[in-house]
């Protein structure tokens, strides 16, 4: 599909949104429909849930690259000649 063959689809609209739940009424059937709506809504929180999840682990990346935490170095410390052997 070209972008102007989508953009010609425009939003949807109340006839469009009424046929679409006639379909769904017909495709689940009525008995199935809260379940199907209940499953829809835990999908969606999950899905939600994981972008946040997602959005903060980039802006901490993102955070870390602009101000890198700069650790002193440790110094070496050689050891202590026993003072008896002298």
């Amino acid at each position: 599909m070209n972008p102007s063959s989508i953009l010609a689809i425009g939003p949807l609209g109340t006839p469009e949104m009424i046929i679409i739940g006639i379909l769904v009424l017909v495709l689940f059937g009525a008995k199935k429909l809260p379940t199907f709506a209940r499953s829809l809504g835990k999908s969606m929180g999950e899905f939600k849930k994981a972008r946040t999840e997602f959005e903060k682990e980039l802006q901490s990346a993102q955070e870390e690259v602009e101000h890198p935490k700069i650790q002193p170095p440790q110094e070496k410390r050689q050891p202590v000649a026993n003072v008896e052997d002298s």
